[in-house]
């Protein structure tokens, strides 16, 4: 099993998990052993989840203003949350290759393997709520046809990232690419960076 057919499955397990409850304060339970990469793959999951319905929330046109701030509070930190986890998966792909020797003439990837990753569990989250447009039975053929045209292009995106993960992955190992992570240096979350937060102290 490629390591993109066993993070699809995690990432599956995790949305179904998620929707056993379909609530955005239902605390994880992560089934993996602490920081395998299964554990952080779930997390990651878990996370974008969470954070999908809390974006469909946010977006009532009748949602209360100072709820809609905490939502939106929430948000920022999940996106805080999200990248921290992102450059710790990209921790263990350094790790995991670092006795590699990059070949002569050897390229890097316009995106580490977590952010692909990273992709690849929205993919995911896509495609399981587009599904559940398309198998509806209160609306319209037209809406059904419209989202499971939609769900064909998603599943099809599923297999070309996946492969492209693979590959980019089999070309590390090879010494083909080489890994080069850069921080995201994310400059709104932090008090010396954010005008509006160090003009307040």
């Amino acid at each position: 099993m490629t390591l993109t057919e066993k993070s699809w499955k995690i990432f599956e397990q995790s949305i179904a998990d998620y929707h056993k409850h379909d609530d955005v304060d239902t605390p994880i339970s992560n089934p993996y052993e602490t920081k395998t990469i299964e554990y952080y793959l779930y997390l990651k999951n878990w996370i974008d989840t969470v954070q999908w319905h809390l974006e469909d929330i946010i977006r009532d046109p009748q949602i209360d203003p100072v709820e809609a701030l905490k939502i939106k509070r929430r948000i920022d930190k999940s996106n805080q949350d999200r990248t921290d986890l992102v450059e710790l998966i990209d921790s263990y792909f350094l790790d995991t290759y670092k006795d590699v020797k990059p070949a002569d003439g050897a390229t890097i990837n316009t995106e580490s393997p977590a952010w692909a990753m990273d992709r690849y569990s929205i993919l995911a989250l896509k495609i399981y709520h587009m599904k559940e447009q398309a198998d509806r039975t209160d609306t319209t053929p037209e809406h059904k046809a419209q989202c499971q045209k939609k769900l064909d292009v998603l599943l099809e995106q599923k297999k070309d990232l996946g492969t492209a993960i693979d590959q980019l992955l089999d070309d590390i190992k090879a010494g083909r690419k080489y890994m080069k992570v850069y921080k995201q240096m994310k400059m709104y979350n932090d008090p010396n960076l954010n005008p509006v937060l160090y003009g307040t102290k």
